[in-house]
């Protein structure tokens, strides 16, 4: 696509497929799931137009990179770590960060462990969430949200991968891509689809056949597993990041979110972000925008709109 060239690296252990285009300072930017490098494909080619670096990995367990096979290898630490490793194989003091989803998450506990690497960050979707010392993530949102909710169903291994494997993977991601119900998702055994599993799927303008096509062949190759580990590794995560609670995100940020973004219509979330506690935990929080009319996948639903808030946001510093 447009010069965007591609290599594997050796980082922290594993080997790391990158996809990056342009030169200048480089711009980190993390997918989330079910998605790959190729989420920002619109990013990479404008970040490069405009005197970037943009680097796009396939993170651990996702895409050409390796996928260790246990849950215990995907926590903030592991991840983290394959970062710095990449950053430094990149001879970078200092990268900006550009994160969605659960590259939103690690990027968070990036500028948590290393803000030493960060020169300013901009979270799509998932804003900080401070450590709660009381109760561990997958305890609380079971109380909350039930049982079927789907970080809760991803929790048994194989289980929703055996789930996955009856639908064709391409309709499986089409549902997941294409999902905008500005509220928590659930996915009740037996009917984590809706009654209608073999609907198709009407795609959104913002994606084409060929796009779920180049996810779907990736995600038959290497399965689902790797990017179901973040989520099975959050009760670990809890345990390990002990010792930074309570502390301050101090890097610059700024934050992008749909009003219709599943994640921004979960419990708390609107109170915590409008009310203080955002800005409580996260002092340089610069700038906050709430889009109108847009979902979840924010950067490739609206890629021009993403871009120039990016190019806005990273150009001061």
């Amino acid at each position: 696509m447009e010069g965007i060239e591609h290599r594997m690296v050796s980082v922290n252990g594993i080997q790391m497929h990158i996809a990056e285009k342009g030169q200048g300072p480089v711009v980190l930017l993390l997918h989330g799931f079910p998605q790959l490098w190729y989420s920002w494909r619109h990013q990479i080619i404008a970040l490069a137009s405009h005197g970037y670096r943009a680097v796009a990995p396939d993170l651990r367990g996702y895409g050409d990179t390796d996928a260790p096979p246990s849950s215990t290898s995907y926590t903030a630490f592991h991840i983290v770590g394959d970062l710095i490793a990449l950053i430094d194989l990149l001879a970078q003091d200092k990268v900006f960060v550009v994160a969605h989803d659960w590259g939103a998450l690690i990027a968070w506990n990036f500028c948590l462990l290393r803000p030493d690497r960060v020169k300013a960050y901009v979270s799509l979707c998932i804003q900080f969430i401070p450590r709660n010392p009381s109760a561990k993530p997958l305890d609380r949102m079971r109380a909350t949200l039930g049982d079927d909710y789907y970080i809760c169903r991803f929790q048994e291994p194989g289980e929703i991968e055996e789930v996955f494997a009856r639908f064709n993977t391409k309709k499986l991601l089409k549902r997941f891509l294409s999902g905008r119900k500005p509220a928590p998702l659930y996915l009740p055994k037996g009917k984590e689809f809706g009654n209608s599993p073999d609907r198709e799927i009407s795609l959104p303008s913002w994606l084409s056949e060929e796009d779920v096509d180049y996810y779907a062949s990736k995600f038959d190759k290497k399965g689902f597993t790797g990017g179901l580990n973040y989520y099975r590794a959050m009760n670990l995560n809890w345990e390990l990041m002990a010792p930074w609670t309570g502390v301050q995100v101090k890097v610059p940020v700024k934050y992008i979110v749909g009003d219709l973004d599943l994640t921004y219509n979960s419990p708390g979330a609107k109170k915590y972000i409008h009310g203080g506690g955002f800005k409580r935990d996260v002092p340089f929080l610069q700038d906050l925008v709430v889009m109108e009319g847009v979902g979840h996948f924010i950067n490739e639903e609206r890629p021009d709109e993403i871009n120039t808030h990016i190019l806005d946001f990273i150009k001061i510093f």
